[in-house]
């Protein structure tokens, strides 16, 4: 006693949402995924910290 099943898709009205409602776009995971890769990238240290280096100013004061 259920309802018969019809024959072709159901239109999509107000309010409903397409099957891919919520998926990130392949675009989207593609720069996350460069943007993750950058953050893992492990930086060298600077050779030379110049003038802006803390401690220098504080053993200079004494």
């Amino acid at each position: 006693m259920s309802a018969p099943t019809p024959a072709g898709p159901a239109p999509q009205g107000p309010g409903l949402q397409p099957p891919s409602f919520g998926r990130p776009s392949p675009a989207l995971i593609a720069r996350a995924d460069r943007g993750y890769a950058r953050f893992l990238a492990v930086q060298a240290p600077d050779a030379d910290t110049g003038d802006h280096d803390q401690d220098d100013d504080v053993a200079g004061a004494r």
